[in-house]
Formats: C-alpha cells, structure tokens, sequence
C-alpha cells in the first residue's frame, strides 16, 4: 500500500456518515476500514490488513496480568469496529466513536503514513494550538534526518 498523507475537510451528516476523501480511498483500495478510539481524542482509522498487523502485535505482547496492557486492549482494540464504505463513498461513524472524539459537524481526516486521523475539527484547531511548543522542541530532536 502507498503511503496515506494529507489534511481533508468533510461535514459528518446528522446520521454520522462522512464522505471519505478520494484521494485516500484510492490509495487504500479497499471497501472496509477499521475505526477505534485514537490517542488525544481522535478516531483512528487503518485498512484491514494494516489493522490486523497491529492488533496481532498488541495481543501477542499483551498479558492478562498487566494491568497497562489491559487497559490498553480495552480502549484501542475492544472499540474497534470494522466500517464499510457505502455506494457514494461516506463511511457510517457509529454513535459510540462519534461521543468519544466529539465529532459534529466539520471533521478533518488526516493521511499518516500506515493509519489516518478522525477529529472533530475545532478540537483538532485547539490541538495543534496547545501543542505549538512541544511540536517545535520535538522538531529539534529530529533535525539531523531533515538535512
């Protein structure tokens, strides 16, 4: 699979489906993806293979008797749902995902690499804000591999 990048702008509808950006549909080639609670309150997004990849690393490193292992099994991989693009390309976000990331109304979607990003687009805004400073410090850290 091609790498996924990109920023995209969509509305999610009022039954919670988003029209799902071509340019990364045609990179992923795929009719379903699957969508769980991200980090920083996001939704995170992956194709079916990338995800099955990941979800096999995470359970085969987990235990039933750590406690951070567990908790991450519960809130990453438990939330997971398996979503399939509809005839005019809008995945159907459901209800509990929608809560989580807080999404209404403006959504953006961003490509990363492996995965993509589903975030309500004002806490999206407010993040990129908050973070401004730890973004440059962490920049700096990376300077040798720009030049």
């Amino acid at each position: 699979m091609e790498m996924l990048f990109g920023e995209y702008n969509n509305t999610l509808d009022d039954k919670g489906r988003i029209q799902f950006p071509a340019k990364l549909r045609s990179v992923l080639q795929q009719e379903s993806l699957v969508v769980t609670q991200g980090l920083d309150r996001c939704l995170m997004i992956f194709s079916i293979d990338e995800w099955t990849s990941l979800n096999k690393k995470i359970v085969d490193s987990a235990s039933l008797f750590n406690d951070q292992k567990r908790l991450v099994m519960r809130r990453f991989i438990a939330p997971a749902q398996k979503l399939d693009f509809d005839k005019s390309g809008r995945l159907s976000i459901p209800q509990t995902l929608r809560d989580y990331a807080g999404l209404k109304g403006e959504c953006t979607i961003l490509g990363i690499n492996k995965y993509m990003e589903l975030w309500d687009s004002e806490k999206y805004r407010a993040y990129l804000e908050k973070t401004e400073d730890s973004f440059l410090k962490a920049a700096e850290t990376m300077g040798d591999i720009l030049m």
